[in-house]
């Protein structure tokens, strides 16, 4: 059968590129679907797509057929778009990244203040660990399309610096690696990446780097966010953020704050029962 597929799409930032089947296929893939079904949804939409279409839209028709099939799949499908209702304050953002870095074994603090040589600063996340400490800066975005520039990590390398002062002031006989990190949940322009590569400045985004991006160190953990699920409305999901929950796994714990915030029995079992599939998929 022949596809509707040789079209040029329109992503977040305007750019028109040339529709890749492969690209599509992973993507279902990398969420869980299997090879026939992802064949299957292609077909299926490739009927819908004309050029210049956007990919929000590409995105929005194949999270609707993955959601007939299975919900905890569209939950992962989901992913991208779910990092960026953790909003509109960065906090959720704050403590997602927080929470990631603990599952490797950090302390962590997230949203404290740190004394530097020259002045304090607040710091997003604190991590440490025996041979570590980590100050952390999150850039968190609700929508696509926006780039960090190179000027985010030269500001953050220069608060870093000043704290780094401090801290080798107190240095113990340990030796412990001090590093500034700046983490977003979209890209960073190529002259961001050559500055932060050149100045021993961590830069972690939604696939960059390439073996351990954002995106990989979430499935790697299976640390979800609650506005991945499809069984809760986003107001239901941003009255939860509101109560500091953000992590799918939370839930089980939490069954009776879903109650509360106005979710039915029967739902708030189905919210608990797919955030656990999503966690151990």
């Amino acid at each position: 059968m022949k596809y509707n597929t040789k079209i040029n799409i329109t992503k977040a930032s305007g750019e028109h590129k040339p529709f890749s089947k492969e690209k599509f296929l992973n993507s279902l893939a990398h969420a869980g679907a299997s090879p026939s079904r992802a064949q299957e949804i292609l077909e299926e939409i490739s009927k819908q797509l004309h050029e210049g279409i956007s990919t929000k839209k590409i995105y929005q028709l194949a999270y609707s057929k993955l959601k007939q099939q299975s919900k905890h799949l569209a939950a992962r499908y989901h992913l991208k778009q779910a990092i960026m209702e953790l909003g509109p304050s960065g906090y959720p953002f704050e403590k997602f990244i927080g929470e990631i870095l603990k599952q490797k074994g950090f302390s962590v603090e997230v949203g404290i203040i740190v004394k530097g040589k020259c002045v304090t600063h607040e710091v997003d996340v604190l991590a440490k660990n025996a041979t570590h400490q980590f100050m952390i800066e999150c850039k968190y975005h609700n929508y696509r399309g926006i780039f960090c520039d190179v000027k985010i990590p030269l500001y953050i390398q220069s608060r870093f610096k000043d704290i780094e002062s401090e801290w080798l002031k107190n240095k113990s006989k340990d030796k412990i690696i001090y590093q500034g990190w700046v983490v977003t949940n979209t890209k960073f322009s190529s002259d961001a990446i050559l500055y932060g590569n050149c100045a021993g400045l961590k830069l972690l985004g939604w696939d960059y780097p390439a073996n351990e991006s954002l995106k990989k160190l979430i499935d790697d953990s299976s640390l979800y966010p609650i506005t991945c699920l499809t069984t809760l409305t986003k107001i239901e999901k941003q009255k939860l953020l509101e109560n500091k929950i953000v992590l799918c796994k939370e839930l089980s714990a939490n069954k009776k704050l879903l109650l509360e915030i106005g979710v039915n029995e029967n739902r708030a079992n189905a919210a608990i029962d797919e955030s656990k599939q999503l966690c151990s998929n």
